[in-house]
């Protein structure tokens, strides 16, 4: 090449030099600006404060009133129905042809007024009623209503009534609860769901056609009968009336039965 063309190149690279450092110096600027931001951040920054007892008090305070949170719906529910249980001991009729049996009922009025299944006292010769508190009375019946419900008063009361709250709406899938006094054993709860309305049963061994019952799954057996089913809020939407078995033994194997209370007209309608 000759002179001026290596000239000419030299110049071409000055060039391109003066160029690049035009572009470099801003970006190294902006990078020392940013830097030097950080700096005085953490220069300025507050440290956090010191957790002190109190902090911890609270924290304390908190966890336990998070551990003591409401009881499950199991336990209150058996809570609010319990003063209402009656357990019912019958003695059987003149003629021998019923021995003696247990049951359940509820009370549903102010002036004591006990709600149960029907076939639970029927044809017995004397009814005795013992009460949350205790006492004991006997009874008589004073109403039969349809589909094997019967309403009891006793002689004498318990010092404090307090009869349970009946409702009326429920659907499938709703959480259910039984209690009553299965195979004598006094004031137990189970728990379920129902699993079925309007389910019929047959009339047999001398019983009516049930009609428009409340199927569930919480567990009941002899002595259950007469007892209430429950709501999640301790409502009474039912009266314990049967169990299905494919055996012929009488004991629970995952289905009950329940008279429902919607079409009694609620405690108004259970008169004397």
């Amino acid at each position: 090449m000759t002179p001026q063309g290596r000239s000419s190149d030299s110049g071409e690279r000055g060039a391109r030099r003066r160029i690049g450092w035009k572009w470099l110096a801003p970006l190294a600027l902006g990078l020392l600006g940013s830097l030097a931001g950080l700096l005085l951040f953490a220069g300025f920054r507050p440290e956090p404060a010191p957790i002190t007892r109190a902090d911890v008090r609270e924290a304390v305070a908190t966890s336990i009133a998070r551990a003591a949170e409401a009881p499950p719906n199991s336990t209150e529910v058996y809570q609010t129905i319990l003063p209402s249980l009656v357990y019912i001991q019958t003695e059987g009729d003149e003629k021998g042809d019923r021995g003696p049996g247990i049951g359940s009922g509820v009370i549903v009025r102010s002036d004591g007024m006990i709600l149960t299944a029907n076939h639970v006292i029927d044809g017995a010769r004397t009814i005795t009623v013992r009460f949350a508190d205790g006492s004991e009375s006997r009874a008589e019946v004073v109403n039969v209503l349809p589909n094997d419900l019967a309403v009891l008063h006793a002689d004498t009361g318990p010092e404090l009534i307090v009869p349970a709250v009946l409702a009326g709406s429920m659907q499938v899938g709703d959480e259910t609860y039984a209690v009553g006094n299965p195979l004598g054993l006094t004031a137990s709860l189970s728990a379920g769901v129902i699993s079925g309305l309007n389910r019929t049963i047959p009339p047999g061994h001398g019983t009516l056609e049930l009609t428009g019952l409340i199927q569930f799954d919480a567990a009941v057996n002899p002595g259950s009968s007469g007892g209430p089913l429950l709501n999640r809020r301790g409502q009474v939407i039912g009266i314990v009336t049967a169990l299905a078995n494919a055996a012929s033994e009488r004991s629970f194997t995952g289905i009950g039965f329940a008279v429902p209370l919607a079409g009694t007209g609620g405690p108004g309608g259970l008169q004397r």
